[in-house]
C-alpha cells in the first residue's frame, strides 16, 4: 500500500455522512453518539435509527435538527481523548478509524491503552500533524478525512494502468462497494473485478483524471463462465459478457447506497435504456461508478 506522509491533504475535512451511507465512518459515528448517550445500534449503515438519534443529538447542541453529520456535527460529537480516559464509546469510534484508515487491528473495546496511543502517534506523523498521542479535533478530522483501503473477500485487484495498490477510497465508498459485491457473492457468478479508485491521499493517478476523491471506482463486466478475475478484461460486445450478471450487479451497487450515487457509466445499450447506466466515451469495458457525498467541496461529487 502506498505510505507516503499524508501532508498532501493539508485541506483534510470532515467526509459529511447522511441517510444511506456506510461503512467505518458511519460506525464511528454510531459510537460517538452512544458518547453523548445516543447509543443506536452499530450496523455501520446510516439507518432510519442513526437518522433519529443524529436529529436528537443535533437538538440537545443546539445545531440544524437535519439528520446529517457534516462539519458542525462532527465538530460537536468528537471528544478530546488520550491515554486512560474513561470515554469507552469515543475510543471505540477511534479504534474503528485507526483500524479502518491504518490498516490495524487494535481490538475495538473502548480501552485507550500504549498500543492505541502508539497508534495514534503513528498516524499523526503519517498525517503531518501535531504527534502527541491526545486526540483533539486536527487528529479527529485527519482521520475521518483518511481513504479506506477495500477487503478483497470478493473481489479481485486489477491494475490495467499499473497504478499498483490504487484502490483507497472515502469509508463511505468503501462500504458501499464492499456490501453491492458481497450482496452480487450470493449469486455464486464468481469475484468482482476491481480496477482503480485512488490512491491512499487521492490527488492525481495517471490515466484517471477524476479518480482523484476517493469517490470514483471502476469495476469490470462479468463473463458467462464466471472468469472474470483470472480470463481477461471484455466489452459489452464481447461473447463471452454476460448481461445479466452485469445487470444484477449494477442493481446491487445502486441498492447498497441509495441516494449516493450520481451515475454509473457503462456503454451496454441495453442497461442504458434500462436507466441503469449511462454513455462515456472508452467505457465499454468497464463499469465507472461515481458515488457523491450530501455536501463535498467539488459540486461533481454532491448529492
Amino acid at each position: 500500500m502506498n505510505s507516503s506522509p499524508a501532508l498532501a491533504y493539508a485541506n483534510a475535512f470532515f467526509h459529511t455522512q447522511n441517510s444511506g451511507n456506510r461503512g467505518a465512518d458511519v460506525l464511528a459515528i454510531q459510537h460517538l453518539l452512544a458518547h453523548h448517550g445516543q447509543a443506536t445500534a452499530l450496523t455501520s449503515t446510516f439507518d432510519s435509527g442513526t437518522v433519529t438519534k443524529v436529529k436528537a443529538f443535533q437538538t440537545a447542541k443546539g445545531l440544524g435538527s437535519d439528520g446529517i453529520v457534516g462539519p458542525a456535527t462532527w465538530g460537536a460529537l468528537v471528544p478530546t481523548i488520550q491515554q486512560g480516559s474513561s470515554a469507552s464509546n469515543a475510543v471505540k469510534a477511534l479504534q474503528v478509524q485507526l483500524n479502518a484508515k491504518r490498516n490495524l487491528s487494535l481490538p475495538v473495546d473502548g480501552v485507550f491503552s500504549a498500543a492505541v496511543t502508539t497508534a495514534v502517534r503513528n498516524f499523526q506523523s503519517h498525517a503531518g500533524i501535531g504527534v502527541d498521542g491526545i486526540v483533539g479535533p486536527v487528529s479527529w478530522r485527519n482521520l475521518v478525512w483518511h481513504y479506506d483501503y477495500p477487503s478483497f473477500a470478493n473481489m479481485c485487484d486489477q491494475d490495467p494502468d499499473s497504478n499498483g495498490t490504487a484502490n483507497w477510497g472515502t469509508a463511505a465508498a468503501i462500504g458501499q462497494l464492499e456490501k453491492a459485491v458481497a450482496d452480487f457473492a450470493t449469486t455464486g457468478q464468481g469475484k468482482v473485478p476491481l480496477g482503480d479508485i485512488g490512491f491512499e491521499h487521492g490527488g492525481d493517478i495517471p490515466g484517471h483524471a477524476s479518480h482523484e476523491v476517493g469517490l470514483d471506482v471502476d469495476l469490470w463486466p462479468i463473463r458467462t463462465d464466471n472468469a472474470q478475475c483470472t480470463a481477461g478484461r471484455i466489452t459489452w460486445q464481447s461473447s463471452t459478457y454476460d448481461r445479466a450478471a452485469t445487470r444484477t450487479l449494477v442493481q446491487q451497487i445502486k441498492a447498497a447506497a441509495p441516494g449516493h450515487i450520481v451515475v454509473v457509466w457503462f456503454n451496454d445499450p441495453t442497461l442504458i435504456s434500462e436507466g441503469l447506466t449511462q454513455q462515456l466515451s472508452n467505457h465499454d469495458n468497464h463499469l465507472h461508478v461515481r458515488y457523491c457525498e450530501r455536501i463535498h467541496p467539488n459540486s461533481l461529487y454532491d448529492c
